[in-house]
């Protein structure tokens, strides 16, 4: 089982293009499918699967404990997995064509409010080249709504101030054009004339946002800072950085935003992965109206 994994792991990557993070969450997945059927189902090659083994495993899988939407995540990955054999021709039939996911229940993202927004955008304080790149860095991210990853990947070469946009690299290798605005444009062109070279001495060096040794800033150095802000915000809720790429999302909508427009710029493939955020809306609009209306 291990070679054909490989394989489609080796196609994913070369071939389709897959984030980094994408490509190691589809292994984890596949080595926990191969490791029950070798050690439960005693196959080790994957043309004896059929559609009884995929329910078995995914009972397996349950009652180990892994809930529901886990699971989901699980069986898409091996819909594409056995997809890939049937096309590369290693098997004749897909067994989890008739597999119907797990039902998950929909989880609506949590966000900031615009007053907790405003007050972690200020916490960075002080004159430091830290404080001044951080500043410039939850500007940037509120403003455009990237994820982590693409804002600590942005290179130079990605900034167009004279138009104000920034052009991110996404999912898949997939570009899209994203604005700036004035504030988040005035942070981060402060940043990168004033702080930026005094960072680092390295010609070479590409990425837009470094640490305090001029290398790239990593995705944990970010959180733990985020953190850190938050507590200084006196924000009482767990604050991770996809909550302001959701908070980005809702406040545009809220403002009458079109849908489309915010899935362009987030960069979804499909408009209903978007529209979690109209569900948001929608629930606070009843939240106030059972607290404030007479017989709410």
């Amino acid at each position: 089982m291990d070679a054909y994994v490989d394989h489609f792991l080796n196609f994913i990557s070369v071939e389709k293009g897959l984030a980094a993070n994408t490509i190691s969450a589809y292994a984890r997945d596949l080595a926990a499918y191969s490791d029950y059927l070798k050690r439960y189902e005693h196959i080790v090659e994957p043309q004896y699967v059929d559609s009884l083994l995929i329910v078995r495993f995914l009972t397996h899988l349950r009652e180990q404990g892994l809930a529901p939407r886990s699971r989901a995540r699980v069986l898409s990955t091996m819909r594409h997995y056995h997809r890939f054999l049937v096309r590369e021709g290693h098997t004749k039939v897909d067994p989890t064509t008739r597999i119907d996911a797990p039902r998950t229940r929909s989880k609506l993202p949590h966000l900031l409010s615009k007053s907790e927004v405003e007050a972690l955008l200020e916490a960075p304080r002080g004159d430091t080249h830290v404080a001044r790149r951080d500043q410039a860095m939850l500007e940037v991210l509120y403003a455009t709504g990237m994820r982590v990853s693409e804002l600590i990947s942005l290179r130079l070469a990605d900034i167009k101030l004279d138009i104000g946009c920034l052009n991110v690299m996404g999912k898949g290798s997939k570009q899209r054009l994203i604005p700036l605005g004035e504030v988040a444009l005035e942070f981060l062109s402060d940043y990168l004339q004033n702080v930026r070279p005094l960072m680092t001495k390295s010609q070479s060096r590409q990425e837009v946002f470094l640490n305090i040794r001029g290398g790239k800033l990593s995705r944990q150095g970010f959180w733990k800072k985020l953190n850190g802000y938050a507590l200084c915000a006196g924000i009482n809720k767990t604050v991770y950085p996809h909550l302001l790429r959701h908070s980005f999302a809702t406040h545009l909508l809220e403002n009458g935003a079109d849908l489309r427009a915010v899935q362009s710029m987030l960069g979804h493939a499909d408009v209903s992965t978007t529209q979690i955020y109209t569900h948001v809306i929608q629930e606070r609009l009843k939240q106030v109206h059972q607290q404030f209306h007479p017989r709410g």
